[in-house]
């Protein structure tokens, strides 16, 4: 079986040209033919800046996807009904079972918290484990994150997200030992998708369990201006 995965940082919407645009970001997940889709920096009623919406809700039904959020950070309403929360999300053409959220707090309170998505969904009659982050640029709480998904992440594994490292850096070089890089595996270029307009780095990731034949990987740049990050598509066997 072929599913097509793709990892974007949404940055709430919000483009270049500093407008919340979500139908930007549903043209391009709508173009790609992406399967499943993991997404960071996702706002749900969070504040003026994404104009209170919740924007997992918006995206599941525009493209008609299941979907599942994750909070890294929630804070009080300014309403009695709706905690404002901004995290992490997993779109799916497949039923996702068991969804989970792990949360790490850095205990000094000197970072933005972070969290997990975990995400079950049934392909060829086979259970795969999906994770979705965004890794903290705290030394401390990234080696948190990133030993979690190394030595707890149930297989087959697929996880997705901006890691915010360096590929064949050290912290680069211990995930390998254990998952493959979708793009380092088969891809001659540097596949670098921060910032989106003139792109230096490959700060998003999709890493996978040795279950999988990683068939294409492809950055896809038809609408920078839509985040200040650009999304990636992996096209995988299993």
């Amino acid at each position: 079986m072929h599913i097509k995965v793709m990892t974007y940082n949404i940055h709430h919407g919000k483009g270049l040209d500093k407008k919340v645009n979500l139908d930007r970001i549903c043209k391009i997940i709508a173009d790609s033919n992406a399967d499943i889709i993991g997404l960071n920096e996702v706002d749900r009623y969070f504040s003026e800046r994404s104009h209170f919406q919740d924007q997992m809700e918006y995206l599941t039904k525009e493209l008609k996807y299941y979907g599942a959020f994750s909070p890294a950070l929630s804070l009080q309403p300014r309403s009695k009904y709706l905690t404002r929360q901004y995290g992490n999300g997993i779109l799916s053409r497949f039923p996702i079972y068991t969804p989970k959220s792990y949360l790490f707090n850095h205990r000094l309170c000197m970072t933005e918290d972070r969290s997990i998505l975990e995400a079950t969904i049934s392909l060829d009659n086979k259970w795969v484990h999906f994770y979705v982050t965004h890794l903290s640029l705290n030394p401390s709480l990234h080696r948190q994150q990133s030993d979690f998904l190394i030595t707890k992440a149930k297989r087959p594994t697929v996880i997705i997200g901006d890691w915010n490292m360096k590929a064949h850096s050290k912290r680069w070089k211990r995930v390998v030992k254990v998952y493959n890089d979708v793009w380092d595996s088969i891809a001659n270029q540097d596949g670098l998708t921060y910032p989106s307009k003139n792109p230096r780095k490959r700060l998003d990731y999709i890493f996978v369990s040795r279950d999988f034949t990683i068939l294409d990987v492809q950055v896809n740049d038809s609408i920078p201006i839509a985040s200040d990050h650009l999304p990636f598509v992996s096209t995988l066997s299993i």
